[in-house]
């Protein structure tokens, strides 16, 4: 994997955690549970004390570039749109308000404008890879906050103060729900939490509720050649001029631009060929079905819920994706609903991939987590309702189930779940 695909969202602490976490509990090697849990809390202790502390007022200046371990700390809008610090931000805003002047009214690209602004400024702040930025803006009163803003002498866009602010006061009653989280409860709300005992959703049993939404992406016929046979059709064609007219059409680009990045990224041929080599890895048949290998066999945990997401997940999407924003003409969407990529099938059911009715199998799949298993129900229900459940990978807005609407179900059923237990 090249360093720009590495750098990515959900390629970099994620994983590496998530892995660890797996691998810890599935390889009984030499070391007891105490002794691994201890090793892991000296890690981190010593991870702690070599980071430098970022001071409030460095936080804020729009040149200071995060470093950890002697490497910028970069972050992201729309995922893949990267940046080392929120000075180098503030060009691409405004190559994006000017580029769709005469498209947009000048109220839309204001809005516009501060739209990105905030979403860079969280992204700064809510590092997927370093704590610090979230610790030094929740560790000073608002008050210091607009002081240490009213000291910067750098050129700032407008609304760069009222951006801060926003954070601050967002993340302060709010709780980060991620497979990394530093509170416990925060990471068992994730969809990457491994699930011991399983969990079982329409008639099959999955490590995850990750595993299970992945793998529904794929119709039960689907096999790996299948898959290889689609890469091969997508490396043979060139996407330059199909992601143009994306790009050139506001009302394309600017509700879809998470998606359209992530096409951009995936339908590179580095990127096609990482996806082959990454199948060719997993020591399966051509003829084995993807969605049953991706349920739980007689193993468990046969892929990390990280190998779901990158692999398993971003392949399926990168399908369902390109039907989706093709035009009906487009020979190419008759070879991906060839192999049912125009729809999510489960059971008698046929879900259009973008749409209400398949982001509301979140929901539906939760209900088994946290109403009917009691272990999550009680991790869930005992986060009181003044903490708002949140979600925020860097500045990541999945198609399939838009940040807004999971976080939306996310609170849904913490409401459930205490209505259940009498709280």
């Amino acid at each position: 994997m090249t360093e720009k695909e590495t750098g990515k969202l959900r390629r970099n602490k994620i994983g590496e955690d998530e892995s660890g976490k797996n691998e810890i509990r599935q390889k009984k090697n030499s070391m007891g549970k105490a002794s691994a849990i201890v090793a892991l809390l000296m890690a981190s202790m010593v991870s702690f004390a070599r980071a430098e502390p970022i001071s409030l007022q460095a936080l804020v200046t729009p040149s200071t570039v995060v470093t950890k371990d002697g490497q910028p700390v970069k972050f992201a809008v729309h995922a893949f749109i990267e940046f080392n610090s929120l000075s180098e931000l503030f060009p691409y805003i405004d190559a994006q308000t000017r580029r769709w002047k005469g498209t947009l009214t000048k109220e839309q690209q204001t809005q516009l404008a501060k739209e990105l602004l905030r979403r860079g400024v969280e992204s700064r702040v809510l590092s997927m890879e370093d704590e610090r930025p979230l610790e030094t803006l929740l560790t000073h009163t608002r008050e210091e906050l607009a002081e240490a803003l009213a000291r910067v002498k750098e050129p700032v866009p407008e609304g760069y103060s009222d951006a801060f602010l926003a954070v601050q006061e967002k993340w302060k009653h709010s709780l980060n729900c991620w497979s990394a989280a530093p509170s416990i409860p925060a990471r068992v709300l994730s969809n990457w939490y491994p699930i011991e005992e399983g969990i079982t959703l329409y008639g099959a049993k999955y490590d995850s509720t990750e595993h299970f939404w992945q793998a529904v992406k794929y119709h039960p016929e689907v096999s790996v050649a299948d898959l290889n046979g689609l890469l091969s059709a997508l490396e043979q064609r060139d996407w330059s001029p199909w992601l143009a007219w994306l790009d050139a059409d506001a009302t394309i680009y600017l509700p879809n631009a998470y998606a359209i990045e992530f096409l951009r990224q995936n339908l590179q041929h580095e990127r096609l060929e990482w996806f082959r080599a990454e199948l060719a890895k997993q020591n399966l048949s051509p003829s084995d079905r993807v969605r049953a290998v991706q349920q739980r066999g007689s193993e468990s945990f046969r892929f990390t819920a990280y190998e779901e997401k990158v692999l398993w997940g971003d392949l399926a999407d990168l399908f369902h994706l390109v039907y989706s924003f093709s035009p009906n003409d487009d020979p190419i969407r008759k070879t991906l609903a060839a192999r049912h990529f125009d729809a999510i099938y489960l059971g008698d059911r046929k879900l259009p991939f973008i749409g209400e009715e398949f982001r509301g199998l979140m929901l539906e799949i939760w209900r088994v987590k946290y109403l009917e298993m009691p272990r999550f129900r009680e991790v869930i229900s005992s986060i009181p309702l003044e903490i708002h459940l949140s979600h925020f990978l860097n500045d990541g807005d999945s198609p399939d189930i838009p940040i807004p609407v999971y976080v939306d179900y996310l609170n849904q059923i913490r409401e459930l779940a205490r209505a259940k237990s009498g709280k």
